[in-house]
């Protein structure tokens, strides 16, 4: 089983950064690899068990399950459903916490998940670079916390 764990700090209050991720259909917003995305039956977001279809920037198609998603803990867990890049049993967690000193916040993203044999390198790399940490460096520009 393959482990990414990616972090950082924005200059932003975690209200600010929550109010963005909380969204499990907005992330065609801030993310560049994601071109469209929607709720399967007309659900809403927030609803556990809600499951987004969504096409990147490349023309790939996934679909995600919102597992869990607490305001109170300003977290959330998602899982893949379908892929065409060799993910499986993927099961990711977002957390935010705030830095208090200077109204900061340390946004945690993680996931587990197989690879075929071989791949486990490149899937890691894939993961934690391209989607990850492109998503700290996406929030910042939308947030303007550089």
């Amino acid at each position: 089983m393959v482990k990414v764990l990616r972090s950082t700090i924005l200059d932003a209050p975690c209200d600010d950064v929550w109010a963005v991720l909380r969204d499990f259909n907005g992330h065609d917003r801030w993310h560049p690899a994601v071109a469209e995305s929607r709720i399967e039956r007309n659900e809403i977001s927030d609803r556990i068990g809600c499951v987004r279809r969504f096409r990147l920037a490349d023309g790939s198609e996934l679909r995600e399950q919102l597992l869990t998603l607490s305001d109170l803990e300003q977290s959330f867990s998602y899982c893949l459903l379908d892929t065409p890049v060799p993910l499986f049993n993927y099961v990711a967690h977002v957390r935010l916490f705030p830095v208090t000193d200077g109204d900061r916040t340390f946004w945690e993203w993680e996931s587990r998940f197989d690879t075929p044999a071989g791949q486990q390198d490149a899937l890691r790399d894939l993961v934690g670079d391209g989607i990850y940490s492109a998503g700290f460096e996406a929030i910042r520009d939308h947030l303007g916390a550089a």
